[in-house]
């Protein structure tokens, strides 16, 4: 007996969402009108090249898309392997809150009857109340992928949703590669749909398998399925969307969709998909809820979408798209300082929202092409006092600038202009003083046999007193940090908690050789957050040094000076800051 995945009246609850706001014709052009979001980030999403979920990835995921408030949440293929049927039985011991959550499979396979069909009875052993089931909709793939008769993938369609629907479940109809298949073919194509109707199904998802499909005619075909199920006795079921990005227009498709009658929106968190992806979430909700006033999840949990999406992209291990749309972290970040003067006045003059809606922020960056406006904005968020008026902001501004010529990105390392900016008000920490250090490489044996060492000996003064210490590494740069921690360490234990989560070298140069000027950007963490800092110079390992030392120092202020209050609905600095404290790792 199938089980509810959440409390008894979900199923009471989604009936009348689904109902609630719709015309006779199914049409949901009308602004308050419901789009149910439907997340296949578990299944579809697991697709995408080099991402691999765990079991207890999917059940972490899962109920973070439960609290974001989706509709579904698509487990897996129960059977396919050993983790998606635990993820199932776990849910069934723990469920969710809201959310439906549904299992994936094909149809029965040809010359089989469905209760008979062996891949079908994990399905059923999940014992999800709603079950995804695809079909062909393309007559190539019925008679070349399946290699059996147009009839009988007729057949199959009809078997297995009545064979479910039996079985006391209720089924969600994804019509595979649609739109190539009523392209092709749209008389056999409006048949399988014709099949899942007369069987029971309550949702047809019409599916841009292969993302190769324009707006223009996902919209036109949309409309066209909508005309031809107006023939049928009410209830009858409604038309969902299902695309892929393979032409970089999987939101646009969707959304093309729902303006046409689509009232279920598939898609992935971040976009995760099979080859260039699904239809990304993160980008399709805000669309539709803002921008054409469709009820897609609660509107006070589209404030956690930022967050969501980085818990997400945490857990399978893959680095967020800082140019992301609305989430991403370069989403509301301005570097003119025309922009930026702007913003400061109206913020809506460069924002198309409020970041703040979808849990965003904005930031202020600086760089070559920074005002003054930059320079005081960022001032403001670090707790400093620093006004137009100050020479001191004149003189930052030019500092900045001659810096950016010689290499120094702080675009990228915010944490390093705030110890600039504290240096030049007079207000910058100071722990310890560098005597010096060497170090030394030993490389043994040649090609893929050889190995390496380091060690860096390194003498250091804190309040006067001189420390003198050695430390080994598998590089020169790994040496250098172990030595300058294990000499700090005694005086600053929090050090024990710093550690480097990124360390990246960049040819500015390149045309100088082996002479160039690199730079290097370090990323520190102390467990809960993050800061980047930044070294330049024609020396790989002072260039480090540079780096290693800010991110320390910078780690140190952290520990001993108190977050400042941030200004009223202040400008998102970032990574590094005051104003945020660094942001939180999700």
């Amino acid at each position: 007996m199938a089980q509810d995945q959440g409390n008894g009246q979900l199923n009471e609850q989604l009936n009348r969402q689904l109902n609630q706001d719709r015309p006779e014709d199914g049409r949901a052009g009308q602004t308050g009108a419901t789009v149910i979001i439907y997340d296949t980030t578990l299944r579809d999403g697991a697709q995408r090249e080099g991402l691999s979920l765990s079991t207890e990835d999917k059940l972490g995921i899962a109920r973070r898309l439960d609290t974001l408030g989706v509709s579904f949440i698509e487990g897996g293929w129960p059977g396919a392997n050993p983790k998606d049927g635990q993820f199932f039985w776990q849910l069934r011991e723990h469920p969710l809150t809201q959310a439906q959550v549904t299992a994936f499979c094909s149809t029965r396979r040809p010359g089989r009857v469905a209760a008979d069909d062996p891949l079908l009875q994990p399905v059923l052993a999940a014992e999800t109340t709603w079950i995804t089931l695809f079909g062909k909709s393309w007559d190539l793939h019925v008679t070349v992928g399946l290699q059996t008769t147009l009839a009988e993938n007729l057949a199959m369609i009809d078997d297995t949703i009545r064979y479910f629907r039996g079985q006391g479940r209720r089924v969600i109809y994804d019509a595979e590669h649609w739109f190539d298949g009523y392209r092709a073919n749209p008389d056999y194509a409006l048949q399988t749909l014709d099949a899942a109707v007369q069987a029971g199904a309550e949702w047809l998802v019409l599916c841009d398998t292969n993302g190769g499909t324009l707006p223009q005619e996902v919209g036109a075909i949309t409309a066209t399925v909508q005309d031809w199920l107006q023939t049928f006795p009410a209830p009858r079921p409604q038309v969902g969307i299902h695309t892929h990005n393979d032409g970089g227009l999987a939101v646009a498709n969707a959304m093309a969709a729902v303006q046409a009658g689509a009232t279920m929106v598939q898609g992935t968190l971040n976009g995760y998909g099979e080859r260039c992806g699904n239809a990304d979430l993160c980008t399709l909700i805000p669309n539709l809820q803002l921008k054409l006033g469709y009820a897609c999840i609660p509107p006070a949990r589209l404030e956690t979408l930022t967050e969501t999406s980085r818990f997400v992209s945490e857990v399978v291990n893959l680095s967020p798209d800082d140019h992301a749309p609305y989430i991403g972290r370069s989403a509301f970040a301005h570097k003119g300082g025309i922009h930026v003067s702007a913003v400061e006045k109206e913020p809506k003059t460069y924002e198309h929202i409020a970041p703040a809606m979808v849990g965003n922020r904005r930031r202020i960056v600086v760089s070559d092409q920074a005002g003054l406006s930059n320079v005081l904005v960022k001032a403001r968020n670090f707790g400093l006092n620093l006004d137009r008026q100050d020479p001191t902001s004149r003189q930052l501004l030019t500092r900045l600038k001659t810096l950016d010529h010689e290499g120094y990105q702080f675009e990228a390392a915010e944490a390093s202009f705030e110890l600039l900016m504290r240096e030049a008000l007079g207000d910058r920490p100071h722990f310890f003083d560098l005597k010096g250090f060497y170090i030394n490489c030993q490389i043994q044996g040649s090609g893929s046999e050889h190995s390496s060492q380091a060690m860096a000996t390194i003498k250091v003064a804190v309040d006067g007193q001189d420390i003198l210490t050695a430390a080994e590494g598998n590089g020169p740069v790994a040496a250098l940090d172990a030595a300058l921690r294990k000499a700090l360490l005694n005086f600053y234990p929090a050090i024990a908690r710093f550690h480097l989560s990124d360390y990246k070298v960049r040819i500015i140069d390149s045309g100088a050789g082996t002479a160039a000027k690199t730079r290097v950007l370090v990323e520190s963490s102390n467990g809960h957050q993050r800061w980047t800092t930044l070294g330049v110079s024609t020396n790989i390992i002072e260039a480090s040094y540079q780096a290693v030392t800010e991110g320390l120092e910078y780690g140190l202020m952290l520990e001993t000076e108190p977050i400042p209050t941030p200004p009223t609905d202040p400008p998102f600095v970032g990574d590094g800051h005051p104003a945020a404290r660094i942001e939180t790792l999700f």
